[in-house]
């Protein structure tokens, strides 16, 4: 999210996340002021590769309750950051981009640290690409931590994410973003008023 207007349309629909992205090198950077939101809404900063300090900078700035890895963060970066706030309570949600190779053996020493993983589509930026991995592959996840799904979700997707969520899979959430935007950071809200009545 990205315009104080659209945030507080968007708001209007009660989802469960919303998130805004703080690094600079992305279309939908956010430096503004967060509108009023209501109290259910949890707001998600996501970085990339930044410091600790700049998370927590952010986290206080815009009261955050969740965060969102999307870059190289190590394991040990990940337990400092939960050391760092475990006062206030921030998930703490791992990014990994996936492809048909994605060896699932790279989550396990994060799973005692991270509140959630996220699997979205390897491509040429962290997040954004608008195109879906193969989502067989998550056939072979062996955890019971409770994912997120990203990666080019949109309206035509939503059958294929209902069937996943009737396996045994720990589906959490679905992640939409570039299939919902009017430009980047600006979101359509009749689609997504139209996702917001296909709750899983």
């Amino acid at each position: 999210m990205k315009y104080p207007d659209n945030i507080i349309e968007i708001g209007s629909l009660l989802p469960d996340y919303m998130g805004f992205i703080f690094w600079e090198k992305s279309a939908r950077y956010f430096d503004g002021v967060i509108p009023n939101l209501p109290k259910s809404i949890k707001k998600v900063g996501v970085f990339v590769n930044a410091t600790q300090d700049e998370i927590l900078e952010k986290i206080a700035k815009y009261d955050l309750q969740a965060v969102q890895l999307h870059g190289d963060e190590s394991v040990e970066f990940c337990q400092e950051l939960k050391e760092n706030v475990k006062k206030i309570q921030i998930e703490i949600i791992k990014v990994f981009s996936v492809d048909d190779s994605f060896d699932f053996e790279v989550l396990k020493p994060f799973e005692t640290i991270c509140d959630y993983f996220l699997f979205d589509t390897k491509g040429k930026l962290p997040g954004g690409n608008g195109t879906t991995f193969d989502w067989k592959v998550l056939e072979k996840y062996p955890s019971s931590k409770p994912f997120f799904l990203s990666g080019g979700i949109g309206i035509n997707e939503m059958e294929a994410v209902k069937e996943i969520a009737k396996t045994n899979l720990p589906l959490y959430a679905i992640d939409v973003n570039s299939k919902f935007e009017i430009e980047p950071g600006l979101k359509n809200i009749q689609l997504c008023r139209e996702i917001a009545m296909q709750r899983l």
